[in-house]
């Protein structure tokens, strides 16, 4: 389970341009790493939508975003054109990073269990250290709860 101060967990994994995204892409700017169940679902729809508009104010802090997801990359492009996104994704189709990152549980969904992501937001430092993590996240004012959590943490 990863915990703040932590490093965190070291991934590589096609984005929706099927171009290879690693971690170590983004040390030196901070990063809004998000988990999320599924394209094209109402919750992660909004939440995309709700990261894609908190773009600007994320990067004047020095920020990135990747929502990660066990779509395909194809699924991703289709998402992201659909509605407009500007959020980098990636896909996990093996669910191994979600689970390093304490992102995969099993649920319970109209009395049936199974094993899914659990929407998470992990926000890393510019050294690669987990500096804030959200768990079990309700999608309503989240981006804008991530921006102003980056925003305290900005002017340590």
């Amino acid at each position: 389970m990863v915990e703040i101060g932590d490093a965190a967990p070291q991934f590589c994994l096609p984005g929706a341009d099927e171009h290879e995204i690693y971690l170590k892409d983004y040390l030196g700017r901070w990063l809004v790493l998000y988990f999320y169940p599924r394209d094209n679902t109402s919750g992660c729809t909004r939440e995309a939508v709700d990261f894609t508009a908190a773009l600007p104010l994320l990067h004047d802090l020095g920020a990135d975003v990747l929502g990660i997801s066990r779509d395909s990359p194809a699924s991703h492009r289709k998402f992201a054109e659909k509605h407009g996104l500007m959020v980098t994704l990636a896909s996990d189709q093996d669910h191994k990073v979600t689970e390093a990152y304490g992102a995969w549980a099993l649920k319970k969904m109209y009395g049936k269990e199974s094993y899914g992501a659990v929407r998470s937001t992990f926000l890393i430092d510019p050294q690669g250290k987990v500096a804030h993590i959200w768990k079990k996240v309700s999608v309503k004012g989240h981006a804008d709860a991530v921006a102003k959590k980056l925003a305290e943490l900005v002017q340590k």
